[in-house]
């Protein structure tokens, strides 16, 4: 009797492809990109991916050099009367949906005194092409790239620093380390005269901001008691990379640590190695962490211009 092929993990898959590349010693997303103008993937509707497909699709454009932010399915390609480029490959992505199951509740079930109803969250795979591995889509598809901007050397960038100036989570620029602590909950920051680049600097402060957003009275992320180099810190590591990728797409920078290192690349491969969802949570809840630093500081800017009014 054959044996049955084995049915595809979409979450293995997409580890093992991200462990393959970390391996070698690099971190794609972090290259300064944009593609056609925009500095997220877009969906062929021009919606911004979100979450863990935003950042795959990031990492596969930067290693690709593609032109284009437009992901699509082969169906949607050729609802256009496009075609796929012979010889390219597909890029996996994931979404997540719920169905509701009804238990086995009785008398009292079908009367409508209890609800039995569980709900069950699934996740499901497809693959997409990005607009440069496809041939005849129309123009708009192919957006010309927009200049990248010149920031003068150690002087602050006026609409960064107005985000996070505005942002409710206090930060004391001092010294030559960045970190946050919780026991005063505040972000300590070497000042931006001690960065080359300034990108680099909002780049970490977005990283320090991201940890404080774990605080119990912001988000209440918790993996476990966290010590330097253990799991729990390793988890929230990921967290606050991924936030200041998230975030730098939107402000113009790239995510960024002051020590890039053998042991800071171990803390993200033990984590996926050890979790083949891991990518996934961690990706969700800097999602949830950008979102909520932006939304924090719109609060603050809409507050000042009340009180300037």
């Amino acid at each position: 009797m054959a044996k049955s092929k084995p049915k595809f993990n979409a979450a293995a898959s997409i580890t093992n492809e991200l462990i393959r590349i970390i391996e070698r010693g690099v971190l794609p997303w972090r290259k300064p990109w944009t593609a056609g103008g925009s500095s997220r993937p877009l969906r062929v509707c021009g919606e911004p991916y979100q979450g863990v497909n935003n950042f795959l699709l990031t990492m596969r454009t930067t290693m690709a050099g593609y032109g284009s932010p437009f992901w699509m399915t082969m169906p949607q390609a050729n609802a256009m009367d496009a075609r796929i480029r012979k010889g390219e490959k597909s890029s996996l992505v994931v979404y997540y949906g719920q169905s509701r199951k009804q238990g086995e509740g009785g008398d009292a079930a079908d009367e409508g005194e209890t609800d039995d109803a569980r709900v069950f969250r699934f996740q499901k795979s497809y693959r997409v092409f990005n607009a440069c591995q496809i041939e005849g889509l129309p123009d708009s598809f192919h957006p010309d790239p927009e200049p990248v901007p010149d920031h003068p050397g150690a002087e602050p960038i006026p609409h960064m620093q107005a985000f996070f100036e505005a942002i409710d989570i206090t930060t004391v620029f001092a010294g030559d380390e960045a970190y946050y602590m919780p026991a005063v909950d505040k972000v300590y920051m070497p000042p931006i005269s001690r960065f080359q680049d300034p990108r680099n600097f909002y780049g970490v402060w977005a990283h320090e901001c991201s940890h404080a957003t774990k605080a119990p009275h912001r988000l209440n992320r918790n993996y476990g008691l966290s010590r330097f180099g253990n799991t729990a810190y390793a988890r929230e590591e990921i967290v606050a990379e991924l936030t200041s990728c998230f975030l730098g797409q939107q402000l113009g920078f790239t995510a960024y640590t002051l020590e890039m290192n053998a042991a800071y690349l171990y803390n993200w491969l033990r984590v996926l190695r050890s979790d083949t969802n891991a990518i996934f949570k961690h990706a969700a809840d800097a999602q949830r962490a950008c979102d909520y630093l932006i939304a924090r500081s719109e609060a603050g800017r809409a507050r000042d211009a009340g009180r300037a009014a």
